[in-house]
């Protein structure tokens, strides 16, 4: 059967569609005759939006549904302060089997051609041998590559689906480059555009490649990304002979200050003009992002401003001339 996108879904319409779990949440009946009985609200999900789904029988339920799972559904759509999915049927189902692009969103840029700017960057742009031994190695790693292709570059803020790490890469490569060509006598190009391609690699281990809404690894909750790359970049520079020391604290530097404050998650501030600079091209990176995410989800016909975004803390005005 046809997949139903959910952006399509209008009141009164037949389901019977594959949707992502997105939240769950058993609630008890408040009718004195239903006393002890329960009854479950969803958040349900496809790459195309999200609508809310209600299972007032729970004894449908075959096997247990969770979040981050994929089920089947058949039901109708009515209205119940918005759009409300009214679900008779529910299957969970094989992840092994089903068609992730439905479900988690794709970066528009090829992955490979992605690669293959990073790759070139290693090669053309970076002189210091040991940061281009490191970067090599690091990026012939088979395993290594596969989980930087497929990552995110975070859950919810920016470049969220699969490639965003890569794209979110290039565009902070992108700033230092410019940075460097305003500042060539003062910004160590090799480090800085090192500290770019590596800054978030922490993020391959820091989310769960299973999962489709990209939840965190207990290491992710425990450590974060920044520790985590750390630890990558720790074992990767032990596997390049006579790696200068200095030059692989400067490296450090860089890397763990890239949120540019502690209370952003760095654990320190940037103390180097190359991990100044690289704090500021990842942050123009993911504020950007932010923005035309926001304005792509406008309906300018509606308002000149955007809703309320809580992580920019502001309405966004989009009037074109």
């Amino acid at each position: 059967m046809k997949k139903q996108l959910i952006k399509d879904l209008k009141v009164g319409n037949e389901v019977e569609t594959q949707v992502l779990v997105i939240e769950t949440t058993k609630t008890r009946y408040s009718s004195p005759h239903r006393a002890g009985e329960y009854f479950m609200k969803l958040v349900l999900g496809d790459v195309s939006g999200n609508i809310k789904g209600i299972i007032w029988d729970l004894n449908i339920i075959k096997e247990s549904v969770q979040k981050g799972d994929v089920i089947f559904i058949k039901g109708e759509v009515n209205e119940y302060y918005g759009p409300q999915i009214v679900i008779h049927e529910v299957k969970k189902l094989d992840p092994e089997k089903i068609n992730r692009r439905m479900f988690q969103p794709v970066s528009s840029r090829d992955p490979q051609e992605m690669l293959g700017e990073i790759k070139t960057v290693i090669t053309e742009e970076i002189e210091n041998p040991y940061l281009q031994r490191l970067l090599k190695h690091l990026f012939s790693d088979k395993e290594f590559v596969k989980k930087f292709a497929a990552s995110p570059a975070a859950r919810t803020v920016h470049h969220n689906y699969v490639g965003g790490l890569l794209e979110h890469t290039l565009e902070v490569i992108y700033f230092c480059r410019k940075m460097v060509e305003i500042y060539p006598e003062h910004i160590d190009s090799d480090v800085l555009l090192t500290g770019a391609i590596l800054h978030d690699m922490g993020k391959i281990e820091e989310y769960d490649p299973f999962s489709f809404s990209f939840e965190l690894t207990n290491r992710g909750k425990l450590l974060g990304h920044i520790s985590i790359g750390k630890e990558i970049l720790d074992r990767a520079v032990a596997q390049i002979e006579d790696f200068p020391p200095d030059l692989k604290l400067e490296l450090e530097h860089v890397m763990i200050t890239h949120h540019g404050q502690k209370e952003w998650g760095s654990p320190e501030i940037p103390k180097t003009i190359q991990a100044f600079a690289l704090f500021y091209a990842d942050l123009n990176s993911a504020r950007l992002s932010q923005f035309i995410k926001l304005m792509q989800q406008h309906n300018s016909k509606e308002s000149d401003w955007t809703d309320w975004d809580r992580f920019l803390e502001r309405s966004v005005f989009v009037k074109m001339p």
